[in-house]
């Protein structure tokens, strides 16, 4: 999957077919590229594009997706991410046991603060990229469910700490800067039927008292590999009806809860998380695949699944107010579900007990 020899691109034109033939050549053998052209970019945080491949020998895909840090948010991503989890994750050999993009190789360049993946191009098997504006029925975010679980119950506990490969892997602690954001313009978006639970909160309260003591439990409990960051956006579904997740650059060790909270509260109408996420929940306990005396007990699961709303509320309340990082529509579909199950989920208690 990794070429050590080539040289991290700082332009797309940089990916000559030289470039491309070695990137491909430990999935495709023999592979030998014939041109390479920019089919369709998608900058956001990092440059991101789709890329046209042909041929002068052996076979290969026909488009690749490849991502690439972007010089002007490098700052940004260095606060609430960090530039080398996604590709050191697909570098360091661990086994993801869910449905992901295939990488053919991941470079990082560390003293430029640099990297480059070239991954399938998910378009050739169909996906469906989804966002706040498209939910998923229970069914399909079963399977997302069911991923997450068989890849938290892999690393679970004194697993994630013992795999050598993880050795990088950062613990999930909160970041600076969110206080900035102008919380009110969030709320206003949220519509006359928003719960007064979240319409009454302050920047301050929503970071210093629900975000980061939330945060803070991740730690401090039974950890395990994270996404990290598996919203809804962040996830596609494939035409056998499976979930996949994408853009892993959030990759941490923590509490299980945030990924499955963060994924179900966001990606399914709150009609549907009312009605099946006990049922949802079962699902992703009887997925882990543990040994019974090392099973979370159903009470704990639907704690901490309460408490984890306070990742969300809060990441999609600020990017909700700053009206930038994703089209509006998104961002308040989000905000919208979360603010819904912070009310419903009695999410200050939870907070209180596990915090307590």
């Amino acid at each position: 999957m990794s070429a050590p020899s080539l040289s991290v691109p700082k332009t797309w034109d940089e990916i000559t077919p030289e470039w491309m033939s070695a990137a491909l050549a430990a999935d495709f053998p023999g592979v030998a590229v014939d041109a390479v052209t920019v089919e369709l970019r998608d900058d956001g945080t990092n440059r991101r594009a789709r890329l046209g491949v042909t041929y002068q020998a052996g076979a290969g895909p026909a488009t690749v997706f490849v991502k690439a840090a972007d010089p002007a948010h490098k700052a940004l991503i260095r606060l609430t991410s960090g530039m080398f989890h996604e590709p050191r994750l697909f570098t360091c050999g661990v086994d993801l046991p869910l449905e992901h993009p295939a990488v053919h190789t991941a470079l990082i360049d560390e003293p430029d603060y640099d990297f480059v993946m070239v991954m399938e191009d998910l378009t050739a098997r169909g996906a469906d990229p989804r966002d706040g504006t498209r939910p998923y029925s229970v069914e399909q975010a079963a399977t997302g469910v069911r991923g997450l679980a068989r890849m938290h119950g892999r690393y679970w506990g004194e697993r994630v700490l013992r795999e050598p490969a993880l050795g990088w892997l950062e613990p999930f602690l909160p970041w600076e800067g969110m206080q900035a954001a102008p919380l009110p313009a969030a709320l206003e978006r949220l519509g006359a039927d928003a719960p007064a639970e979240v319409t009454s909160l302050t920047i301050e309260e929503l970071i210093d008292s629900i975000w980061k003591p939330y945060i803070a439990t991740l730690t401090t409990s039974p950890q395990t590999l994270l996404h990290g960051d598996p919203h809804i956006g962040n996830t596609y579904l494939l035409p056998n009806g499976e979930v996949g997740f994408l853009d892993w650059q959030v990759a941490r060790r923590g509490n299980w809860s945030l990924d499955l909270g963060y994924f179900l509260q966001g990606a399914l109408t709150g009609e549907d998380r009312r009605r099946s996420e006990r049922d949802l929940l079962a699902e992703y306990r009887d997925s882990l695949g543990l040994p019974a005396d090392e099973l979370p007990g159903a009470d704990e699961i639907w704690l901490r699944y309460r408490a984890s709303v306070a990742h969300g509320l809060t990441l999609w309340l600020v990017t909700a107010s700053a009206g930038e990082w994703q089209r509006t529509d998104v961002s308040v579909a989000l905000a919208q579900r979360y603010s819904f199950a912070y009310a419903d989920l009695d999410v200050s208690s939870a907070l209180a007990e596990i915090t307590g």
